[in-house]
């Protein structure tokens, strides 16, 4: 099976899928056309509206960003990626459930507090917040 098509120009390969409404696109040119007029996600099936208490399940919310200096850069990223100590805390199941609460909660600022009281969570933002700043 080939490449999806860009669902916006029909003429190219489409390398990205929009964040909310997964449709495909090409480029940055392409995705700007799409974003003219509101989208938003696909409605899910029954099937899919269950696993939504699956704490792994993900829930899509608007990126709002109050001050844009908070914003991680690629650079910043890329370290944090390809930081060892980073990627050995996140063998820790306690702290994989720990995330994985965060990520599918409709109120993750409360659910990030409550993990900033665990040690392990505590651990790993530090070696995180350590690995950006440098």
């Amino acid at each position: 099976m080939g490449p999806k098509q860009c669902l916006v120009c029909n003429q190219a390969a489409s390398k990205y899928k929009c964040p909310s409404c997964l449709l495909p696109y090409c480029s940055l040119t392409c995705f700007k056309k799409h974003k003219e007029i509101p989208c938003s996600m696909p409605v899910a099936s029954e099937q899919n509206q269950k696993s939504t208490a699956n704490p792994e399940s993900r829930v899509e919310r608007p990126l709002n960003v109050d001050e844009p200096g908070e914003v991680v850069k690629r650079s910043q990223h890329e370290a944090t990626a390809s930081s060892s100590d980073i990627r050995d805390a996140l063998k820790d199941e306690d702290l994989q459930k720990l995330i994985c609460a965060i990520d599918s909660s409709l109120d993750p600022e409360s659910e990030l507090d409550k993990a900033m009281e665990v040690e392990v969570f505590r651990t790993f933002t530090n070696k995180i917040l350590s690995t950006i700043s440098s």
